[in-house]
């Protein structure tokens, strides 16, 4: 059984920017998970408002399911909750190298400023205090990474280059 890699970590972190990147530099298949609850279901924004954060979950999780049953061994960026879930945490575990994508709660804050889309869970004007308790929380699902990879102040394909030099070194092939 061949092994995704899977990119998590906080919301804003970059992980589907890096993840495509990487996925193309590798010459593998980018799976964006909030990209494939999106096509199925709708705006995320609208599955929160309208069903709710469990629903969002199992589509999410649903989806996740679906890439690792049908989809080609690549890199798969995740949404900053989706570890919430313990079943998702087994599943990359067994079936991905997990690499964290660690921002700052500083940094994830600038960017969502810039940023158009509106994370549901921190609403359309996010705070430092609300996200430093949300990273506080997520933490330490994040910390059972295979990898890190802190992103404060790389380029995008700096933080490529670095994943790309960690799976050369623990000889990863996708």
């Amino acid at each position: 059984m061949k092994r995704h890699l899977a990119l998590v970590g906080f919301m804003a972190a970059g992980k589907s920017t890096i993840g495509k990147r990487l996925a193309r530099k590798l010459n593998s298949a980018f799976y964006d998970i909030d990209d494939v609850v999106v096509r199925e279901h709708g705006a995320i924004s609208d599955i929160f408002y309208n069903e709710g954060e469990a629903a969002f979950r199992r589509y999410e999780k649903a989806a996740l399911a679906d890439v690792f049953e049908n989809g080609d061994s690549g890199v798969i960026a995740l949404g900053g909750g989706a570890l919430t879930l313990e079943d998702n945490q087994k599943l990359l575990k067994k079936r991905a190298y997990r690499i964290f994508v660690k921002v700052s709660p500083e940094q994830a804050l600038e960017r969502m400023r810039r940023s158009k889309v509106v994370r549901p869970l921190l609403g359309p004007t996010p705070s430092l205090t609300k996200i430093r308790e949300l990273y506080t929380k997520r933490m330490p699902q994040y910390a059972h990474a295979d990898y890190v990879v802190e992103v404060d102040g790389m380029t995008t394909s700096q933080a490529v280059d670095d994943i790309i030099e960690w799976l050369h070194k623990k000889k990863i092939h996708l």
